[in-house]
């Protein structure tokens, strides 16, 4: 039996393979040629906590390195599109939309950040999204570590899917920010 085939046991008991790895173990990417072109959505979302000071001063516009939310948002978008480049095993794919918006959050404190991204393709685009408010995340921290050095980047999660093989997904056992 190889390594990437279905175990069964005497029981018939049978674990799913994983659709990354070829017969001898190795990564490979996935062969989505067959799939259907179908519309895919996904969304996520993460936060990033502060100090109220720094908070109040990146509200205000007068972080050393200037205009931190628009400057993490921008690469939160760029980013998205870029996934496949960081992402060893993602597809390529001609994003139709990437939307990223990063809202105050006094009770954090700090902000939320929430990426929709959406195409017509083959596979999904969880990963553009989840990378999008990765990079969103990590270029807020950047813009601001000047004002705090202990701010705090957390919950990164996929919130939502549509379209696919596998159907839609929804999370259900968190606390969002949708």
């Amino acid at each position: 039996m190889t390594k990437n085939s279905s175990i069964s046991s005497e029981n018939s008991i049978s674990e799913p393979s994983l659709s990354h790895l070829d017969t001898d173990g190795q990564a490979q990417m996935v062969d989505v040629s067959t799939k259907s072109v179908t519309v895919r959505q996904a969304v996520a979302v993460g936060q990033v906590r502060m100090l109220p000071e720094t908070m109040s001063t990146i509200a205000t516009g007068n972080a050393p390195k200037g205009d931190v939310l628009g400057t993490a948002r921008l690469a939160g978008i760029m980013a998205a599109k870029q996934t496949a480049n960081l992402i060893p095993l993602c597809h390529p794919l001609m994003l139709q939309k990437v939307e990223v918006v990063i809202t105050p959050d006094p009770d954090l404190p700090g902000y939320q950040i929430r990426a929709e991204v959406k195409t017509k393709a083959e596979t999904g685009v969880e990963m553009e999204a989840l990378t999008a408010v990765s990079i969103a995340a990590l270029t807020l921290y950047d813009m601001a570590k000047a004002l705090e050095k202990s701010i705090q980047i957390e919950q990164i999660h996929l919130v939502s899917k549509t379209g696919g093989k596998s159907g839609d997904y929804q999370v259900s056992r968190r606390k969002t920010t949708d």
